[in-house]
């Protein structure tokens, strides 16, 4: 299963989920699972934000080498679950490749959705959504600007809805 994550600069939140996925699928003998990532205004070519690092090292990831790159609809259509950080990043991914929009979730979403219904793959979350009522915002919080403590309120809270969803979700 290959899962990409999108954030706005893809240095921050969307790199801290694919490499704690990185991170997972070695520690879970997982070689099906792979993790990609871009942004949909990335600062092309730069690594993660420094404190984003921290936290990802914090949290069990590695950053070194992690370049950022912009979201193309060839980049969205290579995945089987696009996952984002907030709405709007959802939107411009099926804006990008319509025809990913059944299995684009914002990773609350996605949590949310998976936890309610029990799916075990990718057709199975996206037929849950049919179901499911809208609770409010999806977003997750930009940290960009912010203190340390937000970073790490931030990549606690990505593992904290990552983690239990690639457990239960394949292919």
């Amino acid at each position: 299963m290959r899962v990409l994550f999108v954030c706005t600069g893809n240095i921050c939140r969307s790199p801290t989920a694919e490499l704690l996925t990185t991170a997972f699928a070695a520690e879970a003998g997982r070689p099906d699972l792979t993790a990609h990532s871009a942004g949909t205004r990335a600062l092309v070519g730069h690594g993660m934000e420094s404190t984003a690092a921290l936290v990802l090292q914090q949290l069990g990831g590695d950053p070194r080498g992690f370049t950022a790159r912009r979201l193309t609809p060839a980049i969205a259509e290579d995945a089987d679950l696009v996952l984002t950080m907030s709405e709007a990043h959802r939107s411009a991914v099926i804006t990008a490749a319509p025809r990913m929009m059944r299995v684009t979730f914002t990773l609350r979403e996605a949590a949310r959705l998976q936890q309610a219904s029990g799916a075990s793959t990718v057709a199975e979350l996206s037929a849950a959504r049919v179901h499911a009522t809208a609770p409010g915002l999806d977003d997750i919080t930009d940290p960009i600007g912010c203190d340390e403590e937000t970073f790490a309120t931030v990549g606690s809270e990505i593992a904290d809805l990552l983690l239990p969803l690639l457990t239960r979700i394949r292919d």
